[in-house]
């Protein structure tokens, strides 16, 4: 799993969520040994429910893919962030009993000293539910710091062997 991460300016954003969804289907599958289906749907809502599309899952987890960056001057990217709050929105309307994670690509701002997770966990943390684990992908090791967002804590970054 330890491919670099293309940065191919010539990929339609599209086409870039598409191929960082396959990188986390492959590395739930090999790291984690666990298979999830590709646009996993599921019903969720308030008082009235609808059929939603997660990236990934199965009968025990869901999956939002993000595959942000900060932006060239080392700004926020404001328009991924709503995204970002949208599922956490999205985790939160979901049945309860899901393992809820956001595989997220790591993307360290070293004006900021912190990767784009650590900044949305801090900034944001009024709108994470309780329940969401935040996978943050290095595309160099091919492995993830993974953070419990319950606990408030770095659980552990997997090594591979």
């Amino acid at each position: 799993m330890s491919k670099q991460f293309p940065n191919n300016a010539e990929m339609s954003n599209s086409a870039k969520g598409k191929e960082f969804e396959e990188i986390a289907y492959k590395y739930f599958l090999e790291m984690e040994s666990i298979e999830l289906q590709k646009e996993y749907k599921i019903e969720i809502g308030l008082e009235f429910q609808k059929g939603r599309k997660f990236d990934l899952g199965n009968g025990k987890i869901l999956v939002e893919c993000k595959r942000n960056i900060w932006t060239e001057s080392g700004n926020i990217p404001s328009a991924k962030i709503s995204v970002w709050n949208e599922a956490m929105y999205y985790f939160y309307l979901a049945p309860n009993g899901y393992k809820k994670i956001l595989f997220a690509l790591r993307d360290y701002n070293q004006k900021r000293n912190k990767t784009l997770v650590e900044y949305y966990v801090e900034k944001y943390n009024f709108l994470i539910p309780k329940d969401v684990i935040f996978y943050e992908y290095d595309p160099n090791s091919g492995c993830c710091k993974i953070y419990d967002y319950e606990k408030r804590k770095l659980l552990l970054t997997n090594k591979r062997s």
